[in-house]
C-alpha cells in the first residue's frame, strides 16, 4: 500500500518537474535544461544524504552510474520534445513506453500477480492513454520528429528504471548519487563540445568575411545602436527565468527519484513503472494552471482511472 502511495506521488512530482523543463526548453538549449537540472539534483541529494543515508557498495554505484547514462539522454530527448509539443499528447506518449518496456521486464523475470493486479496495470495503461488524449477538432499534431522522440525518451525511461531496480535494497540514495552525476558529467561534457563546434564556426564565418565586411564592422565597433541595451537585458532576464526554471525541474526530478527508488525496493518494478508513467497528469494539470490549457472530459476520465488503478495496485 504505502509502495503504491509512493508510485503516485512520484508520478505528480515527475510531472510537475517535466513542466518546468518544458517551459525551460522554450527559452533554451534542452541539453544546458538538462545538465542544470542535474547539477540542481545533485545538489539536493547531497544535502539529504546525512538525513536519508544509505549502504556504499560497488553494485549501488554501478547500476547508479549505468541508469545515469540512460536517464541523461532519456531526459534530454523528454525536454527537447516537450518544447516541440504539444506537451499534452508527447508527454502520455514517453510515459506508456516508460511503462510498458520495465512492466514487460517484470513480468518475463517472473513478476506475478492475482487478478486484481492484472486488471489495475490495465486500468493503469488505459489511464495513461486518455490523460493524454486530445479530441477536439484542430487539435495541434505532433510532427514526426517529436513522435519518435517521445518514443525513444520512453524506452530509455523504461530501461532506467530496470537499471535503477538492480541496486541493493540497503542503498538508499547512493544510486541516485552516482546517477545524477553522471547525468551531470555527460550533459556539461556534451555542451561544452557542442559550444566548441559553434564556436569554431563562428570564428570561421568571421575569417571569410573579414576583408568584405571591415568597413562595415569598423563603422560600428564600439558603438551601441539603438535598442541594443535594451535587447541584451531582455535575453539576460530570459535566460535567468530559464535557469530558474531548470533548478526548480532537478529539485523537483531529485525528490520524485527518491520517491520511485523507495517504491521500487519496496514494492516491484512492474506496479511502479506503470504508476510513474502517470507523471503526465502533472504536467497536464500545471499546464491547465500556468498555461490555461483545457482539460478535456476525457483527460479528466483518465485522472480518475489513474486513482482507480493505484489502489488496485495497492491491493495486489
Amino acid at each position: 500500500m504505502f509502495a503504491a502511495l509512493l508510485g503516485i506521488t512520484g508520478a505528480f512530482v515527475y510531472g510537475s518537474s517535466d513542466f518546468l523543463g518544458g517551459l525551460a526548453s522554450k527559452r533554451i538549449s534542452p541539453l544546458i535544461v538538462t545538465a542544470t537540472s542535474a547539477v540542481a539534483g545533485l545538489a539536493i541529494l547531497l544535502l539529504l544524504f546525512p538525513v536519508i543515508g544509505g549502504a556504499w557498495s560497488w553494485s549501488a554505484v554501478i547500476w547508479g552510474g549505468l541508469s545515469g547514462i540512460s536517464g541523461a539522454i532519456a531526459l534530454s530527448l523528454l525536454y527537447a520534445c516537450l518544447a516541440i509539443g504539444p506537451m499534452s499528447i508527447l508527454s502520455p506518449l514517453t510515459a506508456i513506453m516508460s511503462a510498458i518496456v520495465p512492466m514487460t521486464f517484470g513480468l518475463v523475470t517472473g513478476t506475478t500477480f492475482g487478478l486484481v493486479g492484472y486488471l489495475g496495470l490495465g486500468v493503469a495503461l488505459v489511464a495513461v492513454v486518455l490523460v493524454g488524449f486530445v479530441p477536439e477538432k484542430g487539435a495541434v499534431r505532433p510532427s514526426a520528429k517529436g513522435l519518435l522522440m517521445a518514443i525513444a525518451s520512453g524506452a530509455l525511461i523504461g530501461l532506467f528504471l530496470i537499471l535503477i531496480n538492480q541496486t541493493p535494497t540497503d542503498s538508499g540514495i547512493v544510486p541516485l548519487l552516482f546517477n545524477r552525476s553522471v547525468n551531470a558529467l555527460l550533459l556539461f561534457g556534451a555542451v561544452a563540445v557542442l559550444s566548441l563546434g559553434s564556436r569554431r564556426r563562428r570564428q570561421r564565418a568571421t575569417a571569410t568575411g573579414a576583408g568584405a565586411g571591415a568597413g562595415a564592422i569598423g563603422s560600428v565597433r564600439g558603438v551601441d545602436l539603438p535598442g541594443d541595451t535594451d535587447a541584451r537585458a531582455a535575453v539576460s532576464a530570459n535566460l535567468r527565468i530559464a535557469l530558474l526554471l531548470a533548478v526548480g525541474c532537478g529539485v523537483l526530478d531529485a525528490v520524485a527519484n527518491i520517491l520511485l527508488l523507495t517504491g521500487i525496493h519496496l514494492g516491484d518494478l512492474a506496479i511502479m513503472s506503470v504508476l510513474t508513467a502517470m507523471y503526465p497528469a502533472g504536467t497536464i494539470i500545471l499546464a491547465a494552471i500556468v498555461l490555461r490549457e483545457r482539460i478535456a472530459p476525457v483527460q479528466i476520465v483518465g485522472l480518475v482511472l489513474a486513482l482507480v488503478a493505484a489502489a488496485m495496485l495497492a491491493l495486489a
